[in-house]
């Protein structure tokens, strides 16, 4: 089974479109200096800077590397502080800081030309799982933008250990919904979910009661082959019931359920209700109730609150 980080199945390969953006003038290419004393000589990085030394991080960005380092400036942290409610800096729980940041950080260099839509894996580690690092996804369609919110605006400023491109937000810890919403890929499901006349799924996805959560994720071309079997013309007419339903199957609650935890001939409790199988023989797949089978064409979309695979049918209940 691929792992999502090297699929085709998210908009293939495509340029990292930093082209038009500037370098830092303060610090451009200079490779003597470590990634953590490039943030620490650069003044728009003041912030990033206290916040890396409050977390502990300075030897993290210190070593040897290689790193990449999606770094915010002052008004980007400022943002996120008053976002979220903190006066300063000094009221981020050190814990809550440290896991923030590493979201931020990749245990490679990425530089611009490298660089295509998909996802990487950062080195933070969150709260659904003690030993998966947090997925990154990020998109070239137009210009470089990370998990949806989070634009590069100065590409390919070199470290001795490493890269920084720096971004104008912070990169907050993605939910079920944030790559939901994130990725092009998943604009149906995304439809569907947030139907007025659905529950709350967003806020269901986006927190942390009954989770973690595992999701089985349909790709458009798997909502628009769906239409074409229930003779449907858009998801607006499918019936309330059988669409609460059929979302609702694509879920697990309590368990994040990674690749290596599929197993064959393994039944799938919903939190619709009702089960599914999988089956790992010739390539991981799924058999819903009515003996419909969709292939897990990608996995391990590893969030905060949960783990995301993607399928190629939608699976009715």
């Amino acid at each position: 089974m691929k792992k999502i980080i090297k699929t085709a199945l998210f908009l293939g390969l495509a340029a990292f479109g930093l082209i038009s953006c500037q370098h830092d003038n303060d610090n451009d290419n200079n490779p003597q200096m470590t990634v953590y004393q490039l943030i620490s000589a650069d003044n728009d990085l003041r912030t990033l800077k206290s916040a890396v030394d409050k977390a502990g991080l300075s030897a993290t960005l210190n070593q040897t590397g290689p790193l990449t380092l999606f770094a915010p400036g002052n008004t980007a942290f400022n943002a996120f502080l008053q976002a979220n409610g903190y006066a300063s800096l000094n009221d981020v729980p050190p814990a809550a800081l440290k896991t923030l940041l590493m979201n931020h950080v990749l245990g490679s260099e990425l530089k611009a030309s490298q660089v295509s839509t998909g996802y990487v894996s950062t080195l933070a580690i969150g709260a659904a799982s003690a030993s998966r690092p947090i997925s990154m996804f990020i998109n070239t369609s137009s210009g470089v933008k990370i998990n949806g919110g989070s634009s590069v605006v100065a590409a390919d400023i070199d470290a001795s250990n490493g890269v920084i491109h720096k971004v104008n937000a912070v990169i907050g810890l993605p939910t079920i919904v944030t790559h939901a919403t994130a990725n092009p890929q998943f604009s149906s499901l995304v439809v569907a979910l947030t139907r007025n006349d659905m529950p709350n799924f967003v806020g269901i996805l986006s927190g942390t009661a009954n989770s973690p959560f595992t999701v089985f994720a349909p790709t458009n071309q798997a909502f628009s082959s769906l239409l074409t079997e229930v003779n449907l013309p858009n998801l607006a007419a499918i019936p309330q019931s059988l669409l609460e339903n059929t979302l609702k199957y694509h879920v697990v609650t309590g368990a994040n359920v990674a690749s290596n935890n599929l197993t064959n001939n393994m039944i799938v409790p919903t939190f619709q209700g009702s089960t599914f199988k999988i089956t790992t023989t010739g390539g991981a797949k799924i058999t819903d109730k009515n003996n419909r089978v969709s292939n897990i064409v990608a996995t391990d979309v590893q969030c905060n609150n949960g783990i995301i695979h993607v399928i190629n049918k939608v699976l009715l209940p």
